[in-house]
């Protein structure tokens, strides 16, 4: 069985609205009670004491009015967070969790979809999709734009609302599917290395250049022009109440923002995917982007503008559904100090773009490195068992 979530843009009225708000809330409010009561518990017993949002109804009456299951998916979320930071196996630690702020916090909740079973007096799933409404619990018909229709055999499982700094809600419903994956030869020749580049997402072993725009950079001047707006509105300082023209401005804000997240995004996935129809085998190193971005390299907004770790992600599922290889070679195999042509190792600083070398190649450093990634990777392939 395999997973796949699809998301829509939806449009509440202003009681759907209002609900969707209270029920962000409520999920922060027994998440942070939980997490209190489970650290007092700590504190007096020496155990964390297994705690459930059905505790809190009594003094909490609000809660009854919100979607029980998103409150148990609060429950499941805070378990999750105590196994990852208990997990002794976890090369990334997640930390102890934290309290969620109201300012701060991400604003979503996750409801499951039940079943009519024999046992119980449901005549319909809890969620559904119909033709421009999607059915939630206690929520009623909300109107949804149906870019995209699930397939026939697909199983809805739950759907996430979540709305975005810029006041928009969305639906991200997930589906279950059986996936029957047919692996492709291994010793397929159409395999691709590619080589990361700050200037233009990658360079590929065919000396092909992504030549992804700098969204960041093209729409910095319209971004700093509305936060120098915004600066000047009452209650860009601390302890300052926020009017009503700096909610506006600060809308517009981040709507500059979303613009660019989702320009960035459409690029990606469809590079990915242009990819991943491509070719069989993909070689990429595996790089450590937090440390590419540092300043010292100087190079760290373009670096974020790419998205190559978010690149890599969207890669590896797709290769993934389409029984096709994603093979990483380590980041400390010297791509780029290889001659691609007769194996001469020498250094290079990062000012030299050119790889020259005696045996008289004389090619771009990046398409070198992708070459030698794709012959490493291929290597690597090979050799498993």
């Amino acid at each position: 069985m395999a997973n796949r979530a699809i998301k829509y843009r939806i449009y509440p009225t202003t009681e759907q609205a209002v609900f969707f708000a209270k029920t962000f809330g409520c999920c922060r409010k027994v998440y942070n009670l939980m997490l209190s009561d489970k650290i007092e518990s700590y504190n007096t017993t020496g155990k964390f004491v297994s705690v459930t949002p059905a505790r809190y109804k009594k003094d909490y009456p609000f809660l009854k009015e919100v979607d029980s299951l998103a409150l148990a998916n609060v429950q499941m979320n805070l378990q999750t967070a105590f196994a990852n930071c208990f997990d002794k196996t976890r090369k990334l630690k997640n930390g102890f969790p934290k309290y969620k702020s109201s300012k701060h916090s991400r604003k979503s909740y996750t409801t499951n979809c039940q079943y009519p079973k024999s046992s119980n007096q449901l005549k319909h799933p809890t969620i559904r999709l119909e033709d421009d409404k999607i059915i939630l619990p206690k929520a009623g018909a909300v109107k949804v734009k149906l870019h995209r229709q699930p397939e026939s055999n697909w199983i809805l499982k739950s759907v996430t609302i979540s709305q975005d700094s810029d006041g928009k809600f969305y639906a991200s419903v997930l589906f279950e599917y059986d996936m029957d994956v047919i692996p492709v030869c291994k010793t397929s020749t159409k395999a691709v290395g590619l080589d990361y580049k700050s200037d233009g997402l990658y360079m590929d072993s065919n000396g092909i250049k992504a030549d992804m725009p700098k969204y960041y950079r093209k729409n910095s001047k319209k971004l700093v022009k509305e936060q120098r707006r915004l600066s000047r509105k009452t209650g860009s300082k601390k302890k300052e109440t926020k009017s009503n023209n700096y909610l506006k401005q600060l809308k517009k804000v981040n709507k500059i923002h979303r613009h660019t997240a989702n320009e960035r995004l459409d690029f990606l996935h469809k590079k990915s995917t242009e990819i991943a129809n491509q070719y069989d085998v993909v070689c990429v190193e595996t790089l450590n982007m937090k440390a590419v971005a540092n300043k010292g390299f100087g190079n760290g907004k373009a670096t974020l503008d790419n998205g190559y770790g978010l690149f890599l992600q969207m890669l590896e599922y797709k290769l993934h559904e389409r029984g096709k290889y994603l093979v990483k070679v380590d980041k400390w195999y010297p791509s780029s100090q290889l001659c691609s042509n007769c194996g001469y190792r020498k250094k290079l600083s990062l000012g030299e773009r050119i790889y020259q070398c005696s045996c008289g190649i004389h090619i771009d450093r990046d398409y070198n490195a992708a070459i030698n990634i794709k012959r490493e990777g291929l290597r690597l392939l090979y050799t498993e068992v």
